[in-house]
């Protein structure tokens, strides 16, 4: 009997060092807002959206010490509907936002592989816009990412399948990453490939970042298509009373510069231009102990020689409940010229319109 319980006491003590050393969390991301748009070619939509300021998802994501500070990563993460629960996944994909598993080293750096952000994304959702990519506010209205070519199958900017990112451990405030995601085009291993890179630096209140991404628009059938470039730097600085944001980007070649939805204002699809400067400047102030008012004003400046440039003004407003828990207000204008063809979308939707009123919750657990 003494025996029985020895063993007992041991196997307890192996299995809390088991699970001490494995961790996996559920994790999410529930929005849901009222979304009214005007301006688009089918008039005006009022609607139930979800994931306006953020997308809703829910994932699993775990790590396992594999001992001399080197770990066993994985992220599992697909999108949700709030307004009807239906998955928000329409290519027959469950994890359609993440879906990776790799090694990270305290001192060497992280490697992952599977479908995963872009550099570029990263740098201007999380250096250069005031708005997170959230709410009608988001850079991406004007900014080319989450865009997909008529051509061929390539999104530009957001994420990528079939990646390999390295991410570099953080020294003297100095960081960066390296994605390269493979095309797996049968007859051409260079087809549909991106290739991605962006460097970081943080010194207190001020947050520096410079990301590029160039895809091949080549497909088995159109094997001479020319590339697509994007280059984007973008900093931040915290003068306490008011956060001050800086965004440029050029983009050049081939579906550089996609416009989300090609017929918002006419039945005759919008044609992407080749050649085009992003500029962005903007601001979050704090008001109280809870809110935060966000502002900006984001440019498109066509180099093609149709010149369809377009501006968009946008104010927001969020304020905490709790840690997990926060509503906002948000609006925005895109002021189309020449014929440009931009909508005013959020963080899941592109919009139907060059206007659109946010008001919404969202909650993180």
């Amino acid at each position: 009997m003494k025996k029985s319980l020895i063993s007992i006491a041991i196997l307890g003590a192996l299995s809390n060092v088991a699970m001490a050393q494995s961790n996996v969390t559920l994790y999410g991301i529930v929005d849901a807002g009222i979304v009214a748009e005007r301006g688009g070619i089918n008039g005006n939509v009022t609607k139930l959206g979800s994931g306006t300021a953020s997308a809703s998802r829910i994932g699993f994501k775990g790590t396992e010490d594999l001992g001399g500070g080197l770990s066993a990563i994985f992220k599992l993460e697909a999108g949700v509907k709030t307004d009807d629960g239906a998955l928000d996944n329409t290519t027959n994909r469950l994890f359609n936002r993440e879906a990776y598993v790799g090694l990270s080293s305290k001192t060497a750096g992280t490697l992952t592989l599977g479908r995963q952000y872009t550099p570029y994304y990263e740098v201007l959702r999380d250096v250069g816009d005031p708005f997170a990519m959230g709410m009608a506010g988001t850079a991406k209205n004007l900014f080319p990412v989450g865009s997909t070519s008529a051509v061929a199958n390539v999104t530009t900017g957001t994420r990528n399948d079939n990646a390999v990112v390295y991410k570099t451990p953080s020294y003297y405030g100095f960081s960066g990453s390296v994605s390269y995601s493979l095309g797996e085009q049968a007859g051409d291993s260079g087809a549909q490939r991106q290739i991605g890179a962006s460097g970081l630096y943080t010194n207190g209140d001020l947050n520096v970042g410079i990301a590029y991404n160039t895809h091949n628009n080549d497909t088995a059938t159109n094997p001479n298509l020319r590339n697509g470039h994007n280059t984007l730097v973008a900093a931040n600085y915290n003068f306490k009373v008011v956060k001050a944001y800086v965004a440029y980007g050029n983009n050049k070649g081939l579906n550089s510069s996609n416009v989300a939805v090609p017929n918002a204002y006419s039945t005759v699809p919008y044609g992407n231009s080749e050649n085009t400067v992003n500029a962005l400047i903007g601001l979050t102030a704090p008001v109280g102990d809870a809110g935060t008012v966000m502002a900006s004003f984001t440019r498109k400046n066509d180099k093609d020689p149709l010149n369809r440039d377009a501006d968009q003004f946008a104010v927001g407003y969020s304020y905490a409940l709790s840690k997990r828990t926060s509503t906002y207000v948000a609006f925005a204008k895109i002021n189309n010229k020449n014929g440009a063809a931009y909508t005013v979308g959020n963080n899941t939707e592109s919009g139907t319109g060059d206007k659109a009123f946010n008001l919404g919750v969202k909650h993180s657990f």
